[in-house]
């Protein structure tokens, strides 16, 4: 049995910025989130608005000063934020982890069965 830490569902603590007119591709400063839509969520980095997909069920909110993007159901390739950096989650069909590395989810394990907790990704080989 396998365990990597779980990027169960991205919370994201910073600035909130209002969605209102900023797409991705604009400039921004800072490293802040905002919820674009129900599902995606967008992150300046690199001082330009990035997409964030949030393709669990909880898509992307706002709550306080905090952004919640649920990532569960993302794939490999899809864009990943600055603070989930070499975390990790299970791919949507439960056969393979996924890995946050350079801002984008990559497949490092496959598994005869992926499951997760709130501090866990545990792969069964």
């Amino acid at each position: 049995m396998n365990r990597t830490p779980v990027l169960f569902s991205l919370l994201l603590s910073s600035l909130l910025l209002p969605a209102c007119g900023v797409k991705a591709g604009d400039s921004c400063k800072g490293s802040s989130y905002t919820c674009s839509s129900e599902k995606e969520a967008l992150e300046c980095r690199g001082q330009v608005w990035r997409t964030l997909p949030c393709r669990g069920a909880a898509g992307c909110s706002e709550s306080g000063n905090s952004i919640n993007c649920d990532m569960n159901g993302n794939g490999a390739g899809d864009a990943c934020a600055a603070s989930a950096e070499g975390r990790g989650l299970c791919t949507a069909d439960g056969q393979a982890v996924l890995e946050c590395r350079m801002g984008v989810l990559v497949q490092v394990k496959t598994c005869r069965v992926c499951t997760m907790d709130s501090t866990r990704v545990t792969c069964q080989q």
